[in-house]
C-alpha cells in the first residue's frame, strides 16, 4: 500500500506518460469516448422514460378508449355498412364479462364526432365549445387537474342530474374577466344556465379533448341532449398486471357479440389503446438505454486496449530501466503494480472526463427542452449506474494491465542491462 502512495511511483509513472504523450492521449479518447456516449445515450433515454411517465401521469398506463362504427361484414341478416350504436348497458357486460377491467366509463360528447359543438355564452362573450358527459369514476382512468378553488363532479350531481359544470382553461379565458372568478358563476350553453364548479387544467388524457372543453355530468348531459341509454364511447382502465392489448381484443369480442356482429368484423368497433402505445414507447426507451450499454461497453473496451497496448510499447522502450530497477532491488510485484497503476490510472482519468462531459450535454439537453411541449424531462442517469460503469472500466484497466506488467517482470536483469 505505502507503494501505492509513494512519490517516485507517480514520478515514474507522470514520466512515462511523459514520453508517450500523445499517442496516450489518442487513447485515452477511445476510453474517454465510449463513457461519455453511454452516458449520453442512456441518459437521452431516461429523459424520454421520465418525459412519457409525466405526459401519461394524468391517465391510466392501462387505458384504452373504445367506440361503435360501422359493421364491414354481413351477419345474422344484417347487411353491411349497418352503423352500430353503444349502449350503457354494453358497459355493465364488458365490466362483468372482463375480469381484467379495474374501471369502465361511459362518455357522450358533442362537437366531437362531425356534430356541431355547443355554443356557451355568458354576458357578452360567447364561444363554440365541445361538450363531455362525465360520470365521477371517469377521474380515476383519466385524472382531471382542478385549481384548488374547484372541484370535479361527485356522486350527487350524477344522481340529481344537477346542471353543474367544469370548464376549460381557454373557456374561462374567453368567457371571463381576466381577475374573476369563474367558481359559483354561471354560462349559459345551448340556452341552459350551468354554474361552474372547477376549471381543469388541460393535460391531453383522450385523443379527442383540448383546452376549451366543458364537462358535465353524465346524467345531465343524457337529459339536455336527449341521449336516453347511447354511449359515444367508453374509457376502460384495465389492472396494471393485465395484458391491455390483449383487454382490447376481449372488448371487440365482447361488443361484437352484444351488437350481432361478425366475430371477423375488425372494423366494426374502434379503439384508441393508450397502454399499448405507452408500453412500446417504454420498450423503445429500454431499447436505446441497453444499445448505449452495448456501445458504450464495446468502445470502452476498445480504448482500454488501446491503453494496453500504449503500455506494452512503453515496457518494451524501458526495458533498460526495468532492468536497472530490477538490479537495485525492485521486487517482481512491485514492477507489476507499477505498470497496473498506470493502466489503472488512465482508465479511472478517462472515465471520470468522459462522466464529466456525458454530464454536460445532458445538461445541456435539460435546459434546451425546458418549457417545450415535448415529452422530455429530466435527462440524468442514476449514480449507481454512473458508479458501476466506472467501476467497470477500473476492473478492464487492471486486467488489461496483467498483460504488459507480466511482460515487464518476465524481463531478465541482465537480459535488460544488455538492451541497446
Amino acid at each position: 500500500m505505502n507503494f501505492i502512495f509513494d512519490r517516485n511511483t507517480w514520478q515514474e509513472i507522470f514520466g512515462s506518460i511523459q514520453k508517450n504523450k500523445v499517442r496516450t492521449i489518442i487513447t485515452v479518447i477511445g476510453v474517454l469516448w465510449g463513457i461519455f456516449i453511454y452516458i449520453t445515450l442512456a441518459g437521452s433515454a431516461q429523459g424520454m422514460d421520465n418525459g412519457f411517465e409525466k405526459a401519461f401521469e394524468t391517465v391510466a398506463r392501462n387505458s384504452l378508449f373504445a367506440w361503435s362504427q360501422s359493421t364491414s361484414k354481413p351477419y345474422a341478416g344484417y347487411k353491411t355498412g349497418r352503423s352500430l350504436q353503444l349502449k350503457v348497458r354494453d358497459g355493465e357486460i364488458l365490466a362483468n364479462k372482463i375480469p381484467e377491467i379495474k374501471y369502465i366509463a361511459p362518455i357522450n360528447a358533442r362537437g366531437v364526432f362531425g356534430d356541431s359543438a355547443a355554443t356557451a355564452v355568458r354576458g357578452g362573450k360567447s364561444g363554440s365549445y365541445a361538450v363531455y358527459g362525465y360520470i365521477p369514476v371517469y377521474a380515476k382512468i383519466a385524472t382531471k387537474k382542478i385549481y384548488d378553488n374547484g372541484r370535479f363532479f361527485n356522486k350527487e350531481d350524477m344522481e340529481q342530474s344537477r346542471k353543474v359544470c367544469v370548464i376549460g382553461e381557454r373557456t374561462q379565458q374567453e368567457l371571463f374577466e381576466k381577475d374573476e372568478d369563474p367558481i359559483g358563476g354561471y354560462i349559459r350553453v345551448d340556452d341552459i344556465y350551468f354554474q361552474v364548479v372547477g376549471v381543469h387544467k388541460f393535460t391531453q388524457t383522450t385523443p379527442f379533448e383540448n383546452d376549451g372543453d366543458i364537462f358535465i355530468p353524465f346524467s345531465t348531459f343524457r337529459k339536455i341532449f336527449n341521449k336516453g341509454d347511447n354511449v359515444d364511447f367508453f374509457a376502460i382502465a384495465a389492472y396494471d398486471d393485465a395484458d391491455v392489448v390483449q383487454v382490447e381484443k376481449d372488448v371487440k369480442a365482447v361488443l361484437r357479440r352484444n351488437h350481432k356482429v361478425h366475430p371477423e368484423d375488425e372494423r366494426a368497433f374502434g379503439a384508441f389503446n393508450l397502454g399499448e402505445i405507452f408500453n412500446k414507447i417504454m420498450g423503445f426507451s429500454k431499447g436505446i438505454t441497453f444499445l448505449s450499454l452495448i456501445v458504450g461497453l464495446a468502445t470502452i473496451l476498445a480504448g482500454v486496449i488501446g491503453i494496453g497496448n500504449i503500455l506494452l510499447i512503453s515496457v518494451k522502450e524501458r526495458t533498460k530501466e526495468l532492468g536497472i530497477r530490477r538490479a537495485l532491488g525492485a521486487t517482481p510485484r512491485e514492477v507489476r503494480l507499477q505498470i497496473i497503476l498506470e493502466s489503472v490510472f488512465l482508465t479511472l482519468i478517462a472515465g471520470i472526463v468522459g462522466i464529466i462531459l456525458g454530464a454536460l450535454v445532458l445538461s445541456a439537453l435539460n435546459s434546451a427542452t425546458e418549457g417545450i411541449d415535448f415529452p422530455y424531462t429530466n435527462p440524468t442517469l442514476p449514480v449507481p449506474l454512473v458508479v458501476g460503469a466506472l467501476m467497470i472500466m477500473v476492473i478492464l484497466g487492471t486486467l488489461i494491465g496483467l498483460i504488459p506488467a507480466q511482460r515487464a517482470v518476465s524481463i531478465k536483469p541482465i537480459d535488460a542491462l544488455r538492451e541497446e
